[in-house]
């Protein structure tokens, strides 16, 4: 009778590992695929938008005042 316990209940547990392991796994795709889109959004709003900041900070920077010359 024991034995058929152990073997049950041994059973059950790698069924759960199972289960388990699987959901993981999925859940990591999941996220991978998720990665991939929001850096696929980055790189198209960069390309379409760096012209216009570098030229937003091209202007910022002709306004700034030139820091003085350091001495030795």
């Amino acid at each position: 009778m024991n034995s058929i316990m152990v073997s049950a209940l041994a059973f059950i547990a790698g069924v759960k590992n199972r289960l388990t392991g699987e959901e993981k796994g999925a859940t990591a795709v999941e996220y991978g695929i998720m990665v991939a889109l929001i850096a696929v959004v980055i790189i198209g709003a960069v390309t379409l938008l760096g012209g216009q900041i570098k030229g937003a900070f091209d202007s910022i920077t002709g306004v700034l005042p030139t820091p003085p010359a350091k001495t030795p």
